[in-house]
């Protein structure tokens, strides 16, 4: 009788390995989801920095975008460091490997 006992319920390795499994797939989507969030904000940033040029300043896209003045400077930051942090990188790779994002860090800072 035992025997047919331990075939049902799982042991405690069992059990904890479930349990592990679980977590990780849960850090995983975590994981995940913030690559999605960060990918978004950064899609934003541009958009915003774009905004920036074509209402003709922070103010005037604040008031167009119904967005704080804090949230745009934010967001030209962010932009900021990843033209920056994209300067690095393309003297790394070769020419012409990201000419899209060169593109939009010159809009940027136009």
């Amino acid at each position: 009788m035992t025997a047919q006992n331990s075939d049902k319920t799982p042991s405690r390795k069992q059990r904890l390995q479930e349990k592990q499994r679980r977590q990780l797939s849960v850090v995983d989507t975590v994981d995940k989801a913030e690559a999605k969030v960060r990918k978004a904000e950064a899609e934003l940033a541009v958009a915003v920095a774009e905004a920036v040029q074509v209402f003709g300043g922070e103010r005037a896209a604040a008031e167009e975008l119904d967005m704080p003045a804090e949230a745009i400077r934010r967001f030209l930051a962010m932009v900021e460091e990843e033209a920056e942090a994209g300067g690095a990188d393309a003297a790394a790779e070769p020419a012409g490997a990201d000419a899209g994002a060169a593109d939009e860090a010159e809009l940027v800072t136009a």
